[in-house]
């Protein structure tokens, strides 16, 4: 009798986001699976919007990241910086990724002027690591203000010099005119003019127009007079806009709408140069200005104001062109938001393929797949603080999202929503993922091991998309004890042989079951990366950090 070479043997691999092996309880009560620092701060990471969850403050979460951060710039500030760069990159996660950055440049400064090492400079922790990590966590031009906001809250007006030098690097990089105009108002605690003044950037040795857009800068902070520079013609268009009598705008705007996108016009400025309501013909004019996320968030005015069929089919065209959807950059659970709050339905074809196109990399499972989808209170709003960063858009909805496309795609899915309770979800082949998601509902209480045992039959993977604070599971089985009573876990439900995929939506510290190797491996976020992984382990091969090659 073969006792290695059967029909379930797989090559053994491993996935980044590894358990230690200590325990301690989720906060249901279950039994917990810590993580080392860096998966714990990976997931920490790609879920936290500085916001408060259902179990934890938005200071305590705040607090643990921080912490997390800190802790890893020393002890591997490599890894830590490639982290960061992601985040802000691919990740596309904003917030998290500037206090992160600044929170590594302390903890490096902070231990450098505590050290006696005179090596302490070595490669890794060299000071140009430090403004390239200030650097990197900078994409748009708002951030550098944002990022000096925080800093000086925090530490106070002293800009120690690999922070002045990153945010330098990046304002070179990112000051134009199109951003000076809708970045640099008057609600900013932070003008351009006042990131210049702090950091002292230079122009880019390519960019001759920069060292006259620097002066205007300079000059309109602190309310010169000054004229525009001729080399400006952006900045030269808005103010010959902004020069016209408010009673002859609306002629402007009907004989001379070309003028808008040459003057940097975005809807919010138009909104307030009109000095009046943005109707169809408003709307109408600045549409072709606008990017790919700004028409799906304003669908709702677009009907309001009645644009017509043809400019709703320009809009349209814009989302079902696979690359427009890419360089936006959206989550896939916005496109969902979009449909959610569009009124009319000649929004659905366009919205949907915008969709499927941020899903793109959903990997096409074959075999049977069950797919658990947490409905439970922590994953809604109302009952916590689970919504990200106060938007419409809770966990829940971020998982449904996720389970939706995954079982629309697979060979032969099992989709279920749980709680203390579950029940399926029936997937219609060739379906719509938004209709799908219309399908689930909201269910009390959180028990993954429940929600296994009822469902689980032979399948060839399960997927599990939820916080995984779950409750113990109380069937009586083989399992170990807990209370007096028997608790139940994933592994005495599937077979060893069988891959359990965890993908965590919350970035809580402890986790639902062990993972990194022996077929049970947990996941953070909603990316391409994080997409990819499953087919990845499921063919032999290593799951890498997604930064890594």
């Amino acid at each position: 009798m073969s006792r290695f070479n059967t029909r379930t043997a797989r090559p053994a691999v491993k996935s980044p986001v590894t358990t230690t092996g200590e325990t301690t309880r989720t906060y249901e009560g279950a039994t917990g699976h810590v993580r080392d620092a860096r998966s714990e701060l990976f997931l920490l990471a790609v879920s936290h919007f500085l916001a408060g969850t259902f179990y934890e403050k938005a200071d305590e979460r705040d607090d643990r990241f921080e912490r997390l951060v800190r802790q890893l710039a020393l002890e591997d500030p490599a890894w830590t910086a490639s982290l960061l760069g992601w985040l802000r990159g691919e990740g596309n996660m904003r917030s998290a990724a500037l206090v992160g950055a600044a929170e590594f440049v302390k903890a490096r400064l902070d231990a450098e002027k505590a050290s006696t090492d005179t090596n302490w400079n070595v490669p890794g922790n060299a000071p140009w690591a430090n403004r390239a990590v200030i650097a990197s966590v900078l994409q748009r031009a708002d951030e550098p203000g944002e990022l000096l906001g925080y800093w000086t809250s925090k530490y106070g007006r002293k800009l120690p010099k690999p922070v002045k030098r990153g945010i330098a690097d990046a304002v070179q990089r990112l000051y134009n005119e199109r951003s000076l105009l809708k970045y640099d108002t008057d609600s900013k605690g932070y003008r351009f003019g006042d990131v210049l003044n702090l950091v002292h950037a230079s122009p880019a040795d390519d960019k001759p127009w920069q060292g006259d857009l620097f002066k205007h800068a300079l000059d309109r902070r602190h309310g010169s007079d000054e004229e525009i520079p001729a080399r400006l013609s952006t900045l030269l268009a808005r103010e010959q806009l902004t020069s016209t009598p408010v009673d002859q705008r609306r002629q402007v705007l009907a004989d001379h709408a070309e003028l808008l996108h040459r003057a940097g016009m975005t809807w919010e400025a138009l909104a307030g140069w009109l000095q009046g309501p943005m109707d169809a013909e408003a709307w109408t004019a600045i549409i072709p200005s606008m990017g790919v996320m700004a028409l799906a968030r304003n669908l709702r005015n677009f009907d309001e104001a009645g644009v017509s069929d043809a400019v709703a089919a320009q809009v349209a065209a814009r989302f079902a062109d696979a690359e427009q959807v890419a360089r936006s950059r959206m989550f896939p659970f916005r496109w969902w938001a979009a449909y959610k709050h569009a009124p009319s339905l000649r929004w659905v074809h366009a919205l949907e393929q915008a969709l499927n196109h941020s899903l793109v990399n959903v990997p096409r499972l074959g075999g049977r797949t069950l797919i658990l989808v947490d409905r439970s209170p922590s994953m809604f709003p109302g009952y916590g603080f689970s919504t990200p960063n106060k938007s419409d858009i809770p966990l829940a909805e971020q998982a449904a999202v996720f389970g939706a496309a995954l079982a629309v795609r697979a060979e032969a899915p099992t989709l279920v929503e749980f709680g203390m309770r579950s029940q399926r979800v029936d997937v219609p082949r060739g379906g719509s993922v938004l209709r799908l998601i219309e399908k689930f509902g909201r269910i009390d209480g959180t028990d993954i091991p429940s929600a296994v045992k009822a469902h689980f039959d032979g399948h060839d993977r399960v997927v599990v998309v939820t916080d995984e604070q779950t409750r113990p599971g109380w069937f009586p089985s083989n399992a170990r004890s807990w209370g007096g009573m028997p608790e139940t876990q994933i592994d005495d439900l599937v077979p060893k042989s069988v891959p359990v995929f965890m993908w965590n939506m919350a970035g809580y510290r402890a986790g639902a079951a062990p993972s990194g190797g022996g077929n049970r491996h947990a996941f953070g976020g909603l990316t391409d990366h994080a997409f990819r992984v499953v087919p990845l382990l499921e063919r032999g091969r290593d799951a890498r950090w997604p930064w890594e090659k």
